[in-house]
């Protein structure tokens, strides 16, 4: 993995996007020694000053350029997927480090682009995947290697939320909107994690007024198995997920994007259940993880890669358009 010089004190940080993420980011960094959350910015004046006071920040950015050129050595992105690609590649040519809110681009093309830049201006460039990081996660994973259930060959997730009002931006196509790019991610990343490489995607679902998906189901064929995912905007569902092996089975409660419940079911009818509850909101796993990054100066993640990252983006991007949903900038 390749690695650059980089600070090994404080790592100063600042936001471009003072919105629901950008908040949960900031109570999550109070949490990660060594960190401090130093200038926001966003193209609402008014909400990046109370996102500051909110926060107890030195400063509100005046400008997107006052920001990037700030003493700070990492920014994280939290704005829509639509601008993404754009405040990536901006803030990596300034010589910050890049953690991006999930999905990290609209479009595969457009991720290919922002990681040439990284690599061209050897910063580390890391999508904001978080359940990976969590304690529950952890020792999953720890569990299973001690006490096998097999190789899991089949993945069962999906998320419905109809309580997001219609003025959510999830319902417009123009921020790159939808269920599949707003909850897929993490499913997509679910799939990818437990069973590989994408091989070949199937969806159906239906669209809103709008033109961005309502409802989706998908399936996915894998190197090492399949799965079974849904999203949706205007249903309800519950939002566990399954792990499914030859020698039993792991539900990971709801919501297991936040996990911290899980139950592994064994062929021989023992059951083991994980109970790892998570502390300032979850975000300040996978933000600790990436302060050590930068200080051990790494380019990229070894839990999420740029493959990954590539590989999610690709599952994302042909199930919408499978369902006909194209966004300005596809």
């Amino acid at each position: 993995m390749a690695s650059s010089s980089q600070p090994s004190g404080q790592i100063r940080w600042g936001v471009i996007g003072p919105g629901r993420a950008a908040a949960r980011f900031a109570q999550g960094l109070f949490a990660v020694d060594d960190a401090a959350l130093m200038t926001v910015w966003g193209r609402d004046a008014r909400k990046a000053a109370a996102y500051a006071e909110r926060f107890h920040l030195p400063q509100s950015a005046s400008s997107l350029d006052s920001l990037l050129t700030a003493d700070i050595d990492a920014v994280y992105i939290a704005t829509h997927p639509d601008t993404h690609a754009a405040f990536c590649k901006l803030a990596l040519a300034h010589g910050k480090h890049v953690l991006c809110e999930k999905p990290a681009t609209i479009n595969e093309r457009q991720l290919t682009e922002v990681l040439e830049t990284a690599a061209w201006h050897r910063r580390l460039f890391m999508e904001a995947m978080k359940p990976p990081f969590f304690p529950l996660y952890r020792k999953l994973r720890a569990c299973l290697q001690q006490d096998p259930i097999g190789a899991v060959g089949y993945v069962r997730a999906g998320h419905c939320d109809a309580s997001l009002g219609p003025d959510y931006p999830l319902h417009f196509l123009e921020l790159a909107g939808g269920g599949i790019m707003g909850i897929g991610p993490y499913e997509a990343f679910l799939a990818l994690d437990w069973l590989g490489p994408l091989k070949r995607v199937q969806a159906m679902g239906r669209l809103s007024k709008t033109g961005v998906d309502s409802f989706a189901i998908f399936q996915t064929e894998h190197e090492r198995g399949m799965a079974q995912l849904h999203t949706g905007l205007d249903l309800l569902s519950r939002g566990d997920a399954m792990l499914s092996a030859s020698h039993g089975y792991v539900i990971l409660h709801a919501n297991w994007w936040n996990p911290a419940r899980a139950t592994i079911h064994h062929l021989d009818g023992r059951t083991v259940e994980l109970h790892e509850p998570f502390t300032s909101g979850g975000f300040n796993y996978e933000t600790e993880h990436f302060c050590k990054l930068i200080r051990e100066g790494k380019l990229e993640s070894p839990e999420i890669t740029h493959e990954l990252s590539l590989g999610m983006a690709r599952l994302l991007e042909g199930t919408r358009k499978a369902l006909g949903v194209i966004f300005p900038d596809d």
